[in-house]
């Protein structure tokens, strides 16, 4: 606490009275101190240009603080109940005044949420700002989005109608390939062995206690890894860090873009959330499962691959692959120095717009091609499906990663930092196109359809 404020709080218990300007100055002083905390006093003056951040992590503070304001004002009105969830839900939409609205913003936050969080990262590996010294950061960024998606997902059922009630059981579902543990696990989390009332109450309890505070617990101590591990400062190819940086002051520079953010992302949720109902369909029937019944938007890339590969390999393995290749990222050592640029140079631009185009190009034809041509289980009936729709084809796909690595490095002449680069787009592009696949080109009995 800063001297200031310690007299003005010894003034107050004294009962010395206190003028305007004295309350003024008290607050502006709390202020400070509270946003000093959370950055640093000075920041270099490129680090907080918005084609830079864009604002990104600030943003997911917004949110976090918006579905936090919304979270505890609909929890008045909630209870975790099946014989009532469903019912609070119409007379939000009836009976109570902007209480819609609330339900909109709290729902339509959480979904922007996930997308910023991505977003952030992106941006972060792209800057190629996620090596020493901020690779511990990286992981709390990743544990982040983890719990991001874990909070929609426990969120997803409260509603109760059959929307939310058939996403959480295919999501759920994807557990029980996990060898071993992966059915004790799921009735662990569901309560039993579906979804029920004592599922409900499970993921309440996980959606307003639990991930919260993890989630709050990490972001703090993020902000503080990012405060110390310091911003990154953009550059442009060819030119190097310079000691001699301009170094301008956290408020009002920086404060007075972040607010600039927070209104314009409050405006924008307003008038969406104003605009668009977050969807309610009838009240959950577990003896009647709708078709399609797809599981919630962010799942859909693994709910479209369950339809191409073994289920252990689309729900455990792939998944598996993609999180520890995320994890391993900041710990191999780049060999171009390009902290600060764009997909690290010129090259490196290109590259990453040739792996985006490639994933988007492969995965649709080999979704086409495995859809109406190649049938792997029907073509290799000896074998068991968890071969001849498992490891073959993932042998076959990481066949043409290595291919496709060795075209970067031996044709393009990349370096391993751009080649990777490039690889990753790919797999983005990949999965983004699966989950678009699996949102709007999947009807009933999940075949391919035309989304108009």
């Amino acid at each position: 606490m800063s001297d200031f404020v310690q007299r003005v709080v010894e003034s107050i218990s004294r009962g010395e009275p206190l003028t305007p300007t004295d309350d003024r100055s008290r607050m502006r002083a709390v202020m400070n101190n509270l946003v000093l905390h959370l950055h640093p006093s000075k920041v270099a003056a490129p680090s907080i240009k918005l084609t830079y951040t864009w604002g990104l992590g600030g943003l997911a503070v917004l949110l976090s603080a918006v579905l936090v304001v919304t979270g505890v004002m609909l929890m008045f009105v909630y209870t975790p109940s099946p014989d009532t969830a469903y019912q609070n839900m119409q007379n939000l939409q009836t009976d109570i005044r902007f209480g819609q609205l609330i339900r909109n913003l709290h729902h339509w936050s959480g979904n922007a949420m996930i997308v910023v969080v991505v977003l952030h990262m992106l941006r972060v590996l792209f800057t190629n700002a996620l090596h020493r010294p901020r690779e511990f950061n990286w992981l709390l960024g990743l544990s982040l989005l983890l719990l991001t998606g874990a909070a929609n997902f426990t969120g997803y059922l409260l509603p109760w109608d059959q929307r939310a009630y058939w996403a959480i059981t295919v999501g759920v579902s994807l557990l029980q390939y996990v060898p071993v543990v992966g059915e004790g696990i799921g009735r662990f989390i569901l309560g039993g062995p579906e979804v029920d009332a004592t599922t409900l109450t499970n993921f309440y309890g996980l959606h307003v206690a639990v991930i919260p505070l993890m989630l709050f617990g990490i972001m703090s101590f993020h902000l503080w890894r990012t405060r110390k591990d310091g911003f990154s400062i953009p550059r442009r190819i060819g030119t190097v860090i310079s000691e001699k940086v301009e170094r301008v002051t956290t408020i009002p520079h920086l404060i007075s873009r972040e607010a600039v953010f927070a209104l314009v992302m409050i405006a924008i949720l307003l008038t969406w959330a104003a605009l668009v109902d977050a969807p309610l369909e009838e009240a959950a029937d577990p003896a009647h499962s709708p078709n399609p019944a797809k599981a919630a938007w962010y799942f859909m890339g693994i709910q479209e691959l369950l339809l191409h590969f073994h289920p252990f390999f689309a729900a455990i393995v792939i998944p598996v692959l993609g999180l520890v290749g995320l994890v391993v990222l900041p710990y191999l050592e780049p060999d171009v120095d390009g902290e600060g640029i764009w997909f690290l140079s010129v090259k490196g631009r290109w590259l990453a717009l040739l792996g985006t185009v490639m994933g988007v190009a492969g995965t649709v034809l080999l979704v086409l091609v495995d859809e109406y041509v190649l049938n792997l289980p029907e073509l290799l009936p000896s074998l068991p499906t968890i071969l001849s729709n498992g490891w073959i084809p993932l042998a076959w796909l990481l066949g043409l990663l290595w291919l496709y690595w060795e075209l970067l490095r031996g044709l393009f002449r990349a370096y391993r930092s751009e080649a990777r680069l490039s690889l990753f787009c790919l797999l983005l592009a990949s999965f983004i196109t699966l989950t678009v696949i699996g949102i709007a080109f999947r009807g009933e009995g999940m075949a391919l359809v035309s989304p108009l």
